[in-house]
């Protein structure tokens, strides 16, 4: 099995200008994924700030509408919630204030409950046996892990199970 290479070091700041286009024609990136990448790529660390801000000029890189487009598509197509999206934003190198404002805005207009019911659902059509304390805790997990809000995750397995839930752990405690 053959590994793989770093990749070829690009000399010229049109070289970096034309591998970033490339990039950003196969998905959005961030400044700070485009910085990596372009420090990758190449020879001269300086030309790497001067493509960034070409591309920030010219309005291909922008955090904000980056996070907004990010938020949206994973709380509406992905049925995340918050904590997971702001996770991954921050992990992508997003400043703070943008992805509060995009989760904001997503979340203004998107119901995070639909989104736990959509989601147990999906979960329950796979399930052929009765839903048990063990079966609870799991989706509870899982609803947690997918960045809802346990107040919510909580209502919402109320609503299903008819009242009774048994002593399921906060995501304070969880995450310890």
């Amino acid at each position: 099995m053959r590994s793989r290479s770093s990749p070829r070091k690009l000399s010229s700041e049109q070289e970096l200008y034309t591998a970033s286009i490339r990039a950003l024609m196969r998905r959005a990136h961030s400044i700070h994924e485009m910085r990596e990448y372009l420090e990758r790529r190449a020879e001269d660390p300086k030309m790497v700030s001067r493509v960034i801000a070409r591309l920030r000029e010219q309005d291909y890189l922008d955090d904000a509408r980056y996070a907004l487009q990010y938020a949206r598509q994973h709380a509406n197509s992905r049925h995340q919630g918050r904590f997971r999206i702001a996770r991954e934003l921050r992990a992508r190198g997003i400043p703070d204030r943008y992805i509060e404002a995009a989760l904001d805005a997503v979340f203004a207009e998107t119901d995070e409950a639909a989104l736990v019911r959509a989601r147990l659902r999906r979960k329950l059509a796979q399930w052929r046996a009765p839903l048990d304390d063990r079966k609870r805790a799991s989706l509870y997990r899982s609803l947690l892990a997918a960045g809802f809000s346990s107040d919510v995750i909580r209502a919402e397995l109320r609503g299903l199970t008819g009242g009774d839930l048994p002593d399921l752990p906060d995501a304070a405690a969880i995450e310890e």
